[in-house]
């Protein structure tokens, strides 16, 4: 683009000839072509002849549309590999790790379904909040649903609130270290207080002196949900501490003597189809029938999340929440609401320590994921990356070709789930490359078709994602 001193010069020498050529041409309504059209008449009738604005612009400033063609449609085209392969990174991350024993790196990444996408995410290095000198790293997603408004609160407060439980920790006289369970009580405490703030003060909310529109926002995470998968890795006990609220899911990858990759579970999905959270809500609430019902919990797949306020507050709050500040409407009489709440956000806290003589990864995901990948699926994936030359782009086998493909296959003898065989190692981001095998790997028009559909009705094939991978005393990735 020209400077506007040198656009002067150039206009002052050719002003006439140019604005009569700009007589004949139609405009577009686009804002662009409407600013730049106005920049230039506005300088060439400074320079020359300023009576000519009017003999092309109308008087009252409406744009002239152009006649679109009416012998056909002008239709786009899917996705292209390039796109395929822009689309699922445009969101990642990698960041290699240094002056944290025993990590080596990590990779992240997002694809949206959803719009606004539900998922959010962080990640980081920390001083230990155990305040002893050494330093932690730590992971999250947050898989939101209802809206993304309680996940959003999540990737800014929950943190906070665990580092805070956690300071408060202190060992024993006898011993050196903390012990595991004071850990995973205080993450178990942090969770909950930040729920109860999310949650137990909506009375207070609604009945405060703030304007209607700060009462609203405060509102808004309790009318939402979400579920919380953290992670966090203490470099100076070399454990790790996992706490899942929701099916969020983590997945520890580790190398055995004999080089295949084994998957241990280090969270279990907490939903209406888990046999031991239907028997802890019916203990919680004796004498209701059908609680869980089809998977579900009074409609709610997951069993555990944060907010979902219509599962923990009272219908008469429920009631003045919908009548006052227009608040999702109450369960009932869809539902038989007696005693809740019915959720809870107590997450199940795992630790396991990591073996510095062997080379481990963290997986951890959205359900978007899981969806269609099973544990033992994403470790071998992320363990096939591994071994390809420490995830340098180039599939060893050439990519087989396939049959015109529809999602009407999937009701024939096909499933959503991947499968073996449709395995690709083309991508330098082990969270990227999970996530284009989950969505069909070197099948590209699977994987395109899955991705040229938009919001609303991409939620009809698949989920937000939301991806991170770390890895643990694998040598040669940090560099990468």
């Amino acid at each position: 683009m020209l400077s506007f001193g040198a656009a002067r010069t150039r206009l002052g020498r050719v002003a006439t000839r140019s604005i009569l050529r700009t007589r004949a041409r139609h405009f577009s309504s686009t804002k662009s072509t409407s600013s730049n059209l106005t920049r230039y008449i506005l300088t060439a009738g400074a320079i020359s002849t300023s009576g000519l604005w009017w003999l092309i612009t109308p008087r009252d400033g409406v744009p002239h549309l152009e006649s679109p063609p009416t012998d056909h449609l002008v239709a786009e085209h899917g996705p292209s590999k390039e796109e395929v392969t822009r689309m699922i990174s445009q969101d990642a991350y990698s960041f290699a790790v240094k002056n944290v024993a025993g990590v080596d790196r990590y990779d992240g990444t997002q694809l949206a379904s959803n719009s606004l996408c539900e998922d959010r995410f962080t990640h980081g290095k920390l001083p230990s909040p155990l305040n002893d000198g050494s330093q932690w790293m730590t992971w999250a997603v947050f898989d939101g649903h209802a809206g993304w408004q309680t996940a959003e609160l999540l990737k800014d407060q929950l943190l906070p609130f665990v580092r805070h439980s956690l300071s408060q920790v202190k060992p024993t006289s006898d011993e050196k270290n903390v012990p595991e369970e004071l850990v995973q009580n205080a993450v178990i405490k942090a969770f909950v207080d930040l729920d109860d703030a999310i949650i137990k003060t909506a009375l207070e909310t609604s009945q405060s002196s703030e304007s209607l529109q700060d009462k609203i926002k405060k509102l808004a995470p309790g009318y939402a949900g979400s579920c919380a998968l953290l992670s966090m890795y203490d470099s100076a006990s070399s454990k790790l501490h996992v706490a899942c609220t929701g099916d969020s899911r983590a997945v520890l990858g580790q190398k055995g003597p004999d080089g295949k990759w084994e998957a241990i579970p280090l969270s279990v999905d907490q939903t209406g189809s888990n046999q031991d959270e239907i028997a802890r809500i019916d203990k919680e609430h004796p004498g209701e029938e059908g609680i869980s019902k089809n998977g579900r919990v009074l409609g709610m797949m997951v069993s555990r999340a944060f907010g979902d306020g219509r599962w923990k507050w009272s219908l008469d709050l429920q009631q003045e929440l919908k009548r006052r500040f227009g608040a999702p409407s109450p369960l009932t009489p869809r539902y038989n609401v007696q005693t809740p709440p019915y959720l809870t956000a107590e997450p199940v806290v795992t630790t396991t320590k990591i073996d510095p003589s062997r080379p481990s990864f963290l997986i951890m995901a959205t359900d978007g994921m899981w969806d269609v990948l099973s544990n033992q699926q994403a470790v071998d994936l992320v363990g096939k990356w591994v071994e390809s030359a420490a995830g340098q782009k180039g599939s060893s086998t050439p990519e087989p070709e396939y049959e015109p493909f529809d999602f009407g296959e999937f009701r024939k003898d096909e499933d959503w789930r991947f499968k073996e065989g449709k395995t690709t190692v083309q991508d330098d981001n082990a969270a990227v490359h999970l996530v284009r095998n989950s969505l069909g790997g070197n099948h590209h028009e699977m994987v395109a078709g899955l991705l040229a559909l938009g919001s609303p009705f991409s939620r009809n094939i698949r989920d937000d994602m939301t991806v991170q991978v770390a890895f643990f005393n694998v040598p040669g990735l940090g560099n990468k």
